[in-house]
């Protein structure tokens, strides 16, 4: 739900709410998004929605465009990414929550009527946060890539802050519920690695940089990218986004994937995913109920299917336009209408 002072609001109930955020660090931090069903903007998963945000829109732009829908998911974006960039004052500063959620849950309020008091946490230096600190990066580099033909100047601004914030979050490592225990128990993050290849590959999309390939394909692949079995695509887990970004470069000639044998590593882990998600592959998980929505979590229980089902979809589109129309799941095949398929299964479970 949009903060700040609303321009051209179609919802006639909302009105403005948190002007003053951040200022008691003299900051604008008025915009972004509220958290759920609360008036608390926490960094963390704000900056993940504007990354997939920005993947959606670069993808499916056009079909947006179709519908009338682009330029409101980019002025969706535009409303996150001024917060995050207002949010990063200097190279290793970043304000990554607003409000005290234990005080704003004791009162259910509208954030036009809120009373309860509005401060600020950061991460720096002495408080690492590479998990936050590295998801802006990520969000901002997305975000430079949407707003580079329509707003350069923007974009070059995006892009200056994502390589400030990656280089802050690889310099100063620490997870920023380490930092800030209380959070924890809001949205915790069991680890920073996924967030610094999720960023550093955003990053080589933006830039062509091949310092970011590298960091993404040779020692920190070791370190962060080696698990075993697939992993759930969510706000605390990157490494599936990832691997389906990673593997857009063999898919599609990238000349940095050319014998890259990183980058096919993430392109194989890629394919493993996927197969593990539909459900007549041999290695189909077991994660799911039985009528078939995949089922990882009790809490927030819907961010895996709805996740896995963007990625099926990226792949699947992915596989049709490089003209690579098999996927091998041990000893059987599948198409890329299968993925859509799958996706569909998540996306109307309920319909």
């Amino acid at each position: 739900m949009a903060a700040g002072k609303l321009v051209d609001d179609k919802i006639p109930w909302r009105g403005n709410s948190g002007l003053k955020d951040g200022s008691e660090a003299k900051l604008d931090l008025s915009m972004g998004m509220y958290d759920a069903g609360d008036n608390i903007k926490f960094g963390f998963p704000m900056a993940f929605t504007a990354t997939v945000l920005s993947w959606a829109i670069l993808e499916y732009g056009e079909h947006m465009e179709h519908i009338n829908q682009r330029e409101p998911a980019e002025n969706s974006l535009a409303w996150i990414t001024d917060f995050l960039l207002n949010a990063h004052p200097s190279q290793n500063v970043l304000y990554i929550q607003v409000g005290d959620p234990k005080e704003d849950h004791k009162c259910w309020e509208k954030p036009e009527k809120m009373t309860t008091k509005r401060p600020l946490k950061l991460v720096n230096s002495s408080k690492p946060g590479s998990d936050v600190a590295a998801e802006t990066a990520a969000a901002l580099a997305s975000a430079s890539l949407v707003f580079k033909k329509t707003d350069s100047t923007y974009s070059s601004t995006l892009l200056k802050h994502a390589k400030q914030l990656f280089t802050f979050a690889d310099k100063y490592k620490g997870s920023y519920t380490k930092s800030h225990p209380e959070i924890a128990t809001y949205y915790n993050s069991t680890g920073y690695g996924d967030e610094l290849l999720w960023a550093a590959s955003w990053l080589y999309h933006a830039t062509g940089d091949t310092t970011y390939l590298r960091y993404v394909t040779e020692e920190n692949a070791d370190k962060y990218a080696k698990v075993d079995g697939p992993t759930w695509f969510s706000w605390d887990n990157k490494l599936a986004g990832a691997q389906v970004l990673l593997s857009r470069l063999s898919f599609f000639g990238d000349k940095g994937a050319k014998g890259n044998s990183g980058i096919d590593d993430y392109k194989k882990s890629a394919d493993e995913l996927m197969c593990a998600l539909l459900p007549d592959s041999p290695s189909a998980t077991a994660s799911r109920t039985k009528s078939g929505l995949i089922w990882i979590t009790k809490w927030d229980s819907l961010q895996h299917p709805v996740g896995s089902a963007f990625l099926a979809v990226l792949y699947s589109d992915y596989m049709r336009a490089s003209d690579n129309e098999i996927l091998s799941c041990g000893d059987d095949s599948f198409e890329p209408s299968d993925l859509r398929k799958f996706a569909q299964s998540q996306v109307c479970y309920s319909c």
